[in-house]
C-alpha cells in the first residue's frame, strides 16, 4: 500500500508512517524486506556449508551447526523461508530444509525446520539456533558431530560411535548389499544408508516417536512406499542398545534385513502385507546362516511343539512394536516360516515373482489371492494349510 502513487492513499500512506514511528511495526514492504534479508543469509549459511567455508558459515552465525555437519557428505543443501514471526530485536523463522547426501540420495530429503534469527548492532539478522520444528523428527546432526565412515556399497553415519564401531557396521552393510543381490536381483541402488544415533533415544528422535515404541527393537528401515528415483535414499536406523547384545550373526542378519527392505521397496507397496515384506528379509537375512527352523522361530518352535499351531497367517496388527515381545516374534518367525516354504516348495525364483506380483496389485485387497493363483497355483485357503503343516515339521 504505501508504494503505491495514487493521491487518494496519500493520508493512508501517512497515517501508516506515523503509527510506525510510534510503534515500532512495519507494513508489508518491511516485512517482504525482513523475509528477504533472512533469506539471503540462509542461502551464504547454505553455500558456505557446502563449499567447507566456515568462515562465511560463521558470518551467518551459529558456528554450531558447522562443526556437527562437516563429516557429512553433502551434494546439496537449500532453505527456502516460509515464515518469519519478529519480536523487537529477534525473531523466529520457519523453514524447509532439502539436503541429498552425495551418491546416495537421487531426491532430497526434506525436513521442517525453526530457526532462531538475532540482530547485529548494525541491523543484520543472523542464524542462532537451527532446530527441528515443532512435530518434526530430528535429523542426525540435532544430536551431535556426526562421524562418517564409506564402506564400498555403504555409508555410514554416526553419533557418538568410534571410527571402529562405524566401519564395523560398514563392514556388515557391504556383505549384505551382494547377498541381497544375489537372492532378490540387482534392479535396485545396490547401496545403503544406515544411521547409528547413540542410544535407543536417539533412534527414536530420528524417527519422531517415543522410545518406547522401538525397545527391543534392533533397527528399521524408513523409505517412501513404492520409492521411485524421485524419493531419497532409504535410511537403515540402529538402535545401539537392542542392536549390542546381538552375537555376530544376529547382526549381519540385522543388516541384511533391513537392506532387503531397501531392495524391495520398488515393490513394496499397500499391496503388500508385513507377513511378506517382514518374512522375505529374514528368509534373506538367514540365508547362508547354517540357522535352523527351531534355531531361528524359537518363539514359534515353543507353540507348536505345545500343540498350539497358529489358525492363520500373521496379520500387519500382529507387527506392531507395541504388541507383546513373543507375540511379536512369532508373526516375524510365522512371517520367515511362509516365505521359506515357499523356496522350498516352489524355488527361490517363484518367491521373487510372487512379491513382486503382490506388490504390482497396488491395492490390499484381492493382491495375495491373485499372486498365490498365478505364481503358486494355490488358494488361500490351501496355502495357509501348506503352511501349518510346514510349522509342524520344521518346528514340531
Amino acid at each position: 500500500m504505501a508504494g503505491r502513487r495514487r493521491a487518494w492513499r496519500t493520508p493512508v500512506v501517512g497515517l501508516c508512517l506515523l503509527l510506525a514511528s510510534l510503534t515500532g511495526c512495519a507494513g508489508p514492504s518491511g516485512t517482504d524486506a525482513a523475509k528477504a534479508e533472512v533469506q539471503r543469509v540462509l542461502d551464504r549459511r547454505a553455500v558456505a556449508l557446502l563449499h567447507h567455508d566456515e568462515a562465511v558459515y560463521d558470518q551467518t552465525g551459529s558456528p554450531a551447526q558447522y562443526q556437527q555437519l562437516r563429516a557429512m557428505p553433502l551434494a546439496s543443501w537449500t532453505y527456502r523461508l516460509t515464515g518469519l514471526h519478529r519480536g523487537g530485536g529477534t525473531a523466529t523463522a520457519d523453514a524447509e530444509l532439502r539436503y541429498r547426501v552425495r551418491g546416495y540420495d537421487k531426491a532430497p530429503v526434506t525436513a521442517a525446520r525453526t530457526l532462531t534469527l538475532g540482530r547485529t548492532a548494525d541491523g543484520h539478522w543472523y542464524v542462532a539456533a537451527d532446530r527441528p520444528a515443532k512435530k518434526s523428527g530430528q535429523q542426525l546432526w540435532d544430536q551431535g558431530r556426526v562421524a562418517a565412515a564409506q564402506g564400498e556399497h555403504s555409508l555410514v553415519l554416526g553419533v557418538g560411535q568410534s571410527g571402529d564401531e562405524l566401519r564395523g557396521f560398514a563392514r556388515l552393510a557391504d556383505r549384505a548389499v551382494p547377498a541381497v543381490s544375489q537372492a532378490w536381483g540387482t534392479d535396485w541402488s545396490r547401496r545403503v544408508v544406515v544411521l547409528v544415533p547413540d542410544s535407543l533415544k536417539g533412534m527414536a528422535g530420528l524417527l519422531g516417536s517415543p522410545a518406547s515404541s522401538y525397545r527391543g527393537i534392533a533397527a528399521v528401515t524408513t523409505g517412501e512406499a513404492g520409492g521411485s528415483d524421485r524419493a531419497p535414499a532409504d535410511r537403515v536406523i540402529v538402535n545401539p542398545e537392542a542392536y549390542a547384545v546381538l552375537g555376530d550373526v544376529g547382526k549381519q542378519v540385522v543388516l541384511t534385513h533391513e537392506t532387503t527392505h531397501v531392495a524391495t521397496r520398488a515393490h513394496t507397496d499397500a499391496a503388500t502385507p508385513l507377513w511378506l515384506s517382514e518374512g522375505y528379509a529374514d528368509w534373506i537375512g538367514y540365508l547362508g546362516t547354517g540357522r535352523t527352523a527351531e534355531q531361528a522361530a524359537p518363539e514359534l518352535a515353543r507353540a507348536v511343539q505345545d500343540g498350539h499351531v497358529p489358525s492363520r497367517l500373521p496379520v500387519d496388527k500382529d507387527f506392531g512394536f507395541s504388541t507383546d515381545a513373543v507375540d511379536l516374534a512369532q508373526a516375524y518367525e510365522g512371517g520367515w516360516l511362509a516365505c521359506r516354504m515357499i523356496a522350498d516348495r516352489w524355488g527361490e525364483v517363484r518367491l521373487g515373482e510372487f512379491y513382486r506380483a503382490v506388490g504390482a496389485h497396488r491395492k490390499r485387497a484381492g493382491a495375495v489371492e491373485d499372486a498365490l493363483k498365478k505364481v503358486l497355483g494355490t488358494t488361500p485357503q490351501m496355502f495357509t494349510t501348506q503352511w501349518q503343516d510346514y510349522l509342524r515339521t520344521q518346528l514340531g
